[in-house]
Order: C-alpha cells, then structure tokens, then sequence
C-alpha cells in the first residue's frame, strides 16, 4: 500500500512538473506553406520567426517565460491549413498563431481561430476586407498597393489599356477587382482579364490571350512563389516587354528568377535596401545566426518577423497571455521594426509606408518613389474601436 501512496504521489509530482514546465513557455503557432505554392517563400518566414524568438528569448522572454515556435505545414491551401489550425489550435494548445498565408489557408483557418479563441496575427499582404475579433493584420491591402503601380504606369507611362493575370482564388480575384475599378476611376480601360488556378503552371493561353488585346500594361496578382516564377518566365519567353507591375512578387523570389523579373514594378512595405538603423540591425541579425544559408528577407517574411514582435509587445502590455486581453492590447502596441513603426490601430490594419520599385537584374529593386502612412482605408469597422 505504501508502495502504490509512493507511485500515486511520484505521478502527482511529475504532473505537477510537467504542468510547470508548460508555463514556462509561450507557445506561439506558425501555419505556413512549406509545401505547396508558398514553399518557395516559406524558408525566410520560418527563419524571420526564428529569429524574432531568439532575439526575444536572449532578452528575458515575455514575463520571464520562453516563447516557442510550433510550425505546421499548411501546404498553401485551404485542405491543409484546415488540418494545421486544427492541430494548432486544439491539440498543440498554442497561445497564439502568427501567419504568413495565402488568402484560401487564412479563410480556412478562420472558423477554427474563431472557434478556439486564439489571437492570430496574418503577416501577409493580401486583398482586405478580412474581418475576425481575434485578428490583426499588419501587412497591406489594395488602398495601399494598387495606386503606386497604376499611377506610374498611367501618368509617367501614357498606358491607357492594361491586361490583368490572376491566380483563381481570394487574393488574384480581389486584387485585380480593385484594379479594375481603380483603373477605371482614372480614365483607363480594362482590355482582359485572366485566370488560372492556384496550382496551374500553362499560362500559354492566357498569354495568347494578352497579345492579341494589345494593352499599354500588364499586371498580375498571382498566388506569391511557384505562379510568379512560371508566369513571369513563360511571359519573357514570348518577349512580352510592355510595363509590368506584378503585386505578389517579393524580393527574394525575384532573386532566384535571374533577368527574368528585370524591370517588373512593385509596391511595397519592405525591401532590402530601406536605409535605417533597425533594418541593418535587422539584416546583420539574420546573417549572424544563419551565415551563407540566410534567406532573401522580403515582404512576407519581414512582417512576419514583426507580427511576433507584436505578439510579444501586447503579451507584456496584458500582463498576460489571456486572449481576451492580448487581442485588445495587440491595436495598441508599436513595433519599431525593419518597416519602421507598425501599429495595427486602424480597424486591426496598419498605416505603411509604401515603396514604389523596380526590380534590377541582380534581383535587387530600385526604389522610384515611396509614400509614407499610406493608410489602409475601411477594412472593418465593425472592429474599430
């Protein structure tokens, strides 16, 4: 009898260590596409999340706890994202979620989110009007990305036409949908406007399609990675040479794609070259801890890096990892990051400064001109508080 006391209070006590250690650390869930269309970007965000913790981490933590990073393939989509907030949310038991994904795995993961009451902080640019209690969004929307490209292409440029290339799903159709009505506005014209599915990678009809229309200039929105790569090469390959404004490119993607991306315009919150303190603090970071295997940091990743920032900054604001209060305190809390200050206090987006660039053979962009504060416009204001 003693013995079975003995083993009964060993078990107690190992449950009670167990528990203890669970508290030591905050657990912060990251869904990405490691396979899939975003696997080609996937590598800097893991590594952007990466660091943000360790540099966290070697400072104290957040209330003198570790945080931790559980990643879960999404693979890009919405079947996977589904398994992967799943297991986050409800097995993992994660105090938060910080995701850069494509717009069909964050509208899968959504319900789940809601549903277990998590915050979630999305670090991708995206086609807005995504609205949840329990989300912050601190990358762009088409009120800050669009007006950059077309302007340049309409009032630098003379186009009057313009072709549109999209990826089928949320992102591509929405993007170009604003586009449209944006080029419209300004007195242009819309001569075709294309799309392919998310996994496609035969753009050869649609290309056809695009010649034969004659536009003044083209932009796309596709899925970000694998679509850009296919799309842009099978488009040089015919010698399409008319402006070329592509909204899902990033620049590490553009690295990789030789003169193939030369001379594409994007609009941008982050590029390599923005010359401040905290982005070269932030570049020597990131080759410090990784060296020759350090990945491009890009639009995707940099956003990523700061969403954990963020996360970190309301958790010591709350004084607490209760959900309830972190979503509160995550619209008033400011990231001074590679970006410059962040704070996702209007209708849960961020006010950015936008770069308008042009990427260079070497893959490196060229900024043209850039627009501090541009502001994200109505988003959700049924969440303005």
């Amino acid at each position: 009898m003693k013995i079975r006391e003995l083993l009964l209070g060993l078990g107690m006590g190992l449950a009670c260590a167990v528990s203890a250690q669970a508290e030591e650390t905050i657990r912060i869930g990251i869904p990405v596409g490691l396979s899939g269309a975003n696997s080609v970007v996937a590598p800097s965000v893991v590594q952007a999340s990466e660091l943000a913790v360790d540099q966290i981490n070697a400072k104290g933590g957040v209330l003198g706890r570790r945080l931790e990073l559980v990643i879960a393939d999404d693979g890009s989509g919405a079947q996977g994202a589904q398994r992967a907030y799943d297991s986050l949310v409800f097995q993992q038991k994660v105090d938060a979620i910080v995701a850069m994904e494509t717009s069909a795995a964050r509208n899968a993961g959504l319900p789940i989110v809601n549903r277990g009451k998590v915050p979630l902080i999305y670090t991708s640019f995206y086609e807005g009007r995504s609205c949840s209690p329990w989300m912050h969004i601190n990358a762009w929307v088409p009120e800050q990305q669009v007006a950059p490209i077309v302007d340049q292409f309409m009032d630098e440029m003379g186009a009057k036409k313009f072709f549109l290339i999209g990826s089928d799903y949320a992102f591509g159709r929405g993007m170009l949908k604003f586009t449209r009505e944006y080029v419209e506005s300004k007195g242009g014209t819309v001569v075709g406007e294309e799309y392919l599915p998310m996994d496609g990678s035969d753009w050869t009809a649609i290309i056809s399609q695009m010649r034969s229309a004659s536009p003044d200039a083209l932009i796309t929105s596709t899925a970000g990675g694998a679509p850009n790569v296919t799309l842009t090469k099978q488009l040089r390959a015919t010698g399409v040479d008319i402006p070329y404004g592509n909204y899902a490119i990033d620049e590490g993607t553009a690295a990789t794609m030789g003169t193939d991306a030369e001379g594409i315009y994007i609009a941008a919150s982050y590029i390599t070259g923005i010359d401040s303190a905290a982005n070269k603090a932030f570049l020597e970071a990131l080759n410090a801890k990784f060296g020759a295997k350090a990945e491009t940091p890009s639009e995707l990743s940099v956003p990523q890096y700061e969403g954990i920032l963020a996360y970190a900054a309301a958790v010591e604001k709350a004084g607490s990892t209760d959900a309830e209060k972190v979503v509160e305190a995550l619209g008033e809390v400011t990231v001074d990051g590679p970006r410059g200050s962040i704070t996702m206090n209007k209708q849960r987006h961020s006010p950015l400064t936008m770069y308008l660039g042009r990427v260079a053979a070497d893959g490196s962009v060229e900024v043209i001109k850039s627009f501090p504060d541009v502001d994200p416009g109505e988003q959700c204001p049924q969440l303005a508080g």
